[in-house]
């Protein structure tokens, strides 16, 4: 039985490299199918919401929790506590909107213990939901951390951003737009059987590199992006590198076959 969702007709996973045009082949998909009849699902979506905005409804509890702290800590040890652990180190460090690991090695508090706190990625991160997805440069500098702290997420549930992502929606036919991961295409298949099908869009380096990309350590060589290189045959291969009138053919050749299951 396919959970929370409907019932699709047809089930489109696309996948590619950064720059590879992924977003820009399922909107242009989308715009001449139809909104009422193709929905486009990011499954980035829910994790870069939960990433910009989850933690924030906490912080104001850890800030209490670690001052508290830092003042027990500097009245139980008054003769040395000025040395050790210098106030205007803490302040910096808390000042950056970052992970704050190094406040271990300041002075240990209850910040870099407890779960979903500094040990495990930035509590605050306050960024702009809307603008983590689309495909501007915004995203970069946070995009190592929000795929480590995806990762944390799918070890524990490899189907939860999956299952997100399918709720409510009733348009016959879906695009995901950024399916990453073996585990994110036997979710699909398991849960929808025959109807989903997958789609490779490829470029060329030099293509990408056009478009902005250039190779992160930790995002390039991450699974995020090379999760699905041995996978072997794709259902549909789209070539965009760059040649308008052949990416403009094979639009419509796989428009033709969605047309075909409606």
């Amino acid at each position: 039985m396919a959970p929370l969702g409907g019932a699709p007709r047809l089930v489109l996973l696309f996948s590619g490299k950064r720059k590879s045009g992924k977003d820009f082949v399922t909107e242009a998909l989308q715009s001449r199918l139809g909104a009422d009849v193709c929905a486009v699902l990011r499954l980035s979506g829910p994790l870069k919401k939960q990433y910009a905005q989850g933690g924030r409804r906490l912080s104001a509890f850890y800030k209490w929790t670690f001052w508290g702290h830092f003042l027990f800590k500097f009245l139980s040890h008054w003769p040395y506590s000025l040395e050790a652990t210098s106030l205007e180190r803490v302040q910096e460090s808390v000042s950056r909107k970052g992970c704050r690991r190094e406040l271990a090695a300041v002075m240990p508090c209850y910040w870099c213990t407890l779960p979903g706190t500094c040990a495990r990625g930035p509590l605050e991160h306050g960024l702009d939901f809307q603008r983590l997805l689309d495909a501007s440069t915004y995203k970069e500098p946070f995009r190592r951390d929000m795929i480590r702290w995806g990762e944390e997420k799918r070890q524990a549930d490899p189907g939860f951003f999956c299952r997100k992502i399918v709720e409510g929606v009733s348009q016959p036919v879906w695009l995901v737009s950024d399916t990453r991961r073996v585990s994110d295409i036997q979710w699909f298949r398991e849960a929808y059987g025959a109807v989903t099908q997958t789609v490779r869009v490829v470029a060329t380096e030099q293509s990408r590199q056009q478009r902005g990309w250039v190779f992160t350590p930790g995002v390039d060589d991450a699974e995020s992006e090379c999760g699905l290189d041995n996978v072997g045959a794709f259902d549909w291969v789209i070539e965009n590198h760059g040649d308008e009138q052949h990416l403009e053919e094979q639009l419509e050749h796989l428009i033709e076959f969605v047309r075909s299951r409606l």
